[in-house]
């Protein structure tokens, strides 16, 4: 399993369009593949729309965009000049992340958190994340935990959902009463990033 997180940073002002139009036409970008989850920046890099697609590999991607692509109906119906910038990244989820399901009311808000760790060190990180998130899960669920493998390289997203951004500051501050947590990969780390995403009304992570 991958997942494709596509990051679109639009003009300001656009985001509401951009989703609504993006809805309308996702019944038929469905018909081949399933979406996984779309949110918008609320805190953080402002103006972005991210949306993440589950695919069995990169070629079931490849196929099942070629043939979306053909669709009359996709992709969304949006004004060139409506895009400042368009990112992908391919990711893979780690062993003890749960698959995306079908429909998952997870939170209200959902902490995206980035962290790109020093070349070669990614089998130990994973490792002592491995052991630290069922002490983390004691306070909230891990919605996302993936390592990328096309688009920037040796970053690790985890993303967290929660109802507030109170409860957020609560469980956090929960957790990190925990020997257990954070997981001690500080030294192994190189840059830090973080935003707060809130999901579109069709979001299957809502």
């Amino acid at each position: 399993m991958i997942y494709e997180v596509r990051t679109y940073t639009l003009k300001p002002g656009s985001v509401a369009q951009f989703e609504e139009n993006f809805g309308k036409a996702l019944p038929a970008r469905q018909k081949y593949s399933k979406l996984g989850a779309f949110w918008h920046t609320e805190i953080g890099p402002l103006n972005q729309v991210i949306h993440v697609w589950p695919y069995e590999s990169v070629e079931e991607r490849n196929d099942v965009r070629a043939d979306a692509a053909k669709d009359p109906e996709w992709p969304p119906s949006n004004p060139s000049d409506m895009y400042v910038s368009q990112e992908s990244e391919i990711w893979h989820p780690a062993p003890f992340m749960r698959p995306l399901g079908e429909d998952q009311a997870l939170g209200s808000i959902y902490e995206m958190r980035t962290y790109t760790y020093q070349t070669g060190t990614m089998g130990k990180v994973l490792e002592l994340w491995a052991a630290a998130i069922p002490h983390r899960e004691e306070h909230s669920p891990l919605a996302l935990g993936m390592t990328s493998e096309l688009g920037g390289l040796n970053k690790w997203m985890h993303v967290w959902p929660y109802k507030s951004l109170g409860e957020r500051d609560k469980i956090r501050a929960e957790a990190s009463k925990s020997p257990h947590w954070p997981p001690p990969t500080r030294e192994f780390l190189v840059n830090q990033q973080n935003k707060i995403l809130a999901p579109a009304s069709f979001s299957p992570l809502h």
